[in-house]
């Protein structure tokens, strides 16, 4: 079996950090599509498909839309639950793809704390970014505030340790606003504009426990902005250096 298709079961939708990723993965690219000017007319390269919700929102918008996954089980997952999503879903690693296309806007969104080497892909990607073209990258951060709660109240030993659901997604590692910062630079790009994804206090059990109302929740959300070091995940905008 493909080591990445034995993943697919975080995919589909059983899990009480559904709650979690709902909120991110539907935040984020809304996000990056207020950030990018005149998307309708620009072409997109998304870094993964996952849990779907980034590439069915992103298709209804750009104008050209190519998404890379090396899991066809997941990839088949996604066909399953998005049926009428236009986007060109190729199967590759993402470490082996080439082409002499380029994209106005790259996006790898939860996908360098998957990698082996976030570098290296990082550096890859470069050439398939126009000269003036964007890339959007979103991290889970290991200072979000419910982690640090959590540490100073001697529930959590390390902010970046993983936990049993992150083996399951195949995470390899947590960032910082610090370390992704580092490897943007060392990967030959400069950080645009640097934001937070979901201002999360609590922890998953207790945010669900307040059945909060979507207008709270796109309050964390829009509060989140300002504080990546406290938010859930971490985007950021870059450019070729």
């Amino acid at each position: 079996m493909n080591k990445l298709d034995s993943h697919v079961e975080a995919y589909q939708r059983n899990s009480i950090y559904d709650f979690d990723n709902e909120i991110l993965l539907n935040w984020y690219p809304e996000r990056i599509i207020k950030l990018t000017d005149d998307p309708g007319n620009k072409s997109l390269l998304e870094l993964g498909v996952g849990h779907g919700f980034s590439t069915n929102v992103f298709s209804s918008t750009f104008n050209r839309h190519l998404v890379l996954d090396g899991s066809k089980e997941i990839i088949d997952n996604f066909n399953s639950n998005f049926p009428d999503c236009k986007a060109e879903i190729i199967e590759t690693y993402f470490e082996t793809f080439e082409s002499d296309e380029k994209f106005d806007v790259i996006v790898l969104g939860f996908i360098l704390e998957h990698v082996d080497d976030p570098c290296e892909i990082l550096s890859k990607y470069r050439n398939f970014l126009t000269p003036n073209g964007k890339m959007y990258l979103a991290v889970p951060n290991a200072e979000v505030l419910n982690r640090r709660l959590g540490h100073l109240a001697g529930l959590l030993d390390d902010l970046e340790t993983l936990s049993s659901h992150d083996d399951l997604l195949g995470h390899q590692r947590y960032y910082t606003v610090k370390t992704i910062c580092d490897d943007i630079e060392k990967s030959g790009y400069k950080t645009e504009k640097i934001e937070g994804i979901y201002l999360k206090p609590l922890t998953t059990r207790q945010m669900t426990s307040l059945n909060l109302g979507k207008d709270i929740i796109d309050a964390l959300c829009e509060v989140g902005i300002d504080y990546p070091e406290l938010s859930c995940g971490i985007l950021t905008e870059v450019t070729i250096s």
